[in-house]
């Protein structure tokens, strides 16, 4: 009989039967197709790392990771090390760890001269814990360092660096996320930047200049770029925001946009071809007019409303 499937010049990703009769008993396609993007990328990346390219919202790609943990198809999340079980590091402790290991060594000397100050014994006792009781190769740590500090320079000034605590927190973070091995931190930053870069043309879109987003407006950010509007989307539902409330309002802006993420509406000539109001939609666009827009206004106010 011949294949009913479309084979190409690709290599291939392997499926284990065992796991293909898991996900099939099971029915969840969330699952399934979170399972395939991770085999995609060989296991390398966390599942929650891969909700931009699933186009995904946060508590969606969590729901399919939960099933994938029960199903055991991926490894049960540990909490990280916190609290009485971390290691209360003496002196002593970080003097023989400084004499009997080359790489702690020579991390500790990286790290000083990257925040441009010496580090103090408490801020060595973070650092060894990272080391040490976290688990994190020196080299991640030393990446980890230079990215808190890039991002503490970005949001206050050049002048300022971060504390130890900060970068003991950020590392926590990369421990929970899997971030263990150069190749996955490099990954990370990767999608870092990417992320910042798309937060800075969405804060321009939305007339906010160039200014970092304070904490309530990143979380807004965060949501839009996961369900995957690029900037050109976002600056259509600003626009019809401001031309209903008279002014910007993320609320108004973010129901706006989760409906057309609904609706399956994600570029702008996507949005453009699907939600004009309905007797507009065999007109082309430049037959729109004010009309259309009260039409448009009549049919939020009808229960369509974000």
């Amino acid at each position: 009989m011949a294949s009913v499937l479309v084979h190409t010049a690709e290599e291939p990703v392997t499926f284990p039967a065992r796991a293909a009769r898991r996900l099939l008993d099971r029915g969840d396609g969330d699952a399934a197709l979170l399972y395939l993007a991770l085999l995609r990328h060989q296991g390398t990346m966390p599942p929650r790392a891969l909700a931009g390219e699933l186009r995904w919202e946060r508590g969606r790609i969590e729901a399919a990771e939960q099933v994938l943990r029960e199903l055991e198809l991926v490894a049960p999340e540990e909490p990280p090390p916190s609290g009485p079980e971390k290691p209360d590091y003496r002196q002593e402790d970080i003097a023989a760890q400084l004499e009997g290991s080359q790489d702690f060594r020579d991390l500790t000397g990286q790290v000083e001269l990257r925040l441009g100050r010496k580090l103090s014994t408490p801020d060595l006792g973070i650092l060894l814990g990272l080391f040490d009781h976290v688990g994190l190769p020196a080299d991640v740590i030393y990446l980890l360092v230079c990215h808190c500090a890039e991002k503490i320079a970005n949001k206050y000034g050049e002048g300022r660096r971060p504390t130890l605590r900060q970068i003991e927190k950020e590392g926590y973070a990369w421990a929970r996320m899997g971030i263990d091995t150069q190749k996955a931190a490099a990954e990370y930053l990767k999608r870092y930047a990417l992320r910042q870069r798309e937060y800075a043309a969405y804060m321009r879109v939305l007339r906010l200049g160039d200014r970092l987003p304070v904490a309530s407006e990143e979380k807004y950010l965060a949501a839009w770029q996961d369900m995957g509007f690029p900037a050109e989307a976002v600056a259509l539902a600003y626009d019809k925001t401001v031309l209903r409330c008279h002014e910007f309002k993320w609320n108004y802006c973010d129901g706006i946009l989760k409906r057309w993420h609904k609706n399956g509406l994600h570029s702008a000539a996507e949005i453009e071809a699907g939600d004009r109001p309905v007797s507009a939609r065999n007109r082309p666009a430049s037959a729109s007019t004010d009309s259309d827009f009260r039409e448009y206004a009549q049919e939020l106010r009808r229960g369509k409303e974000p």
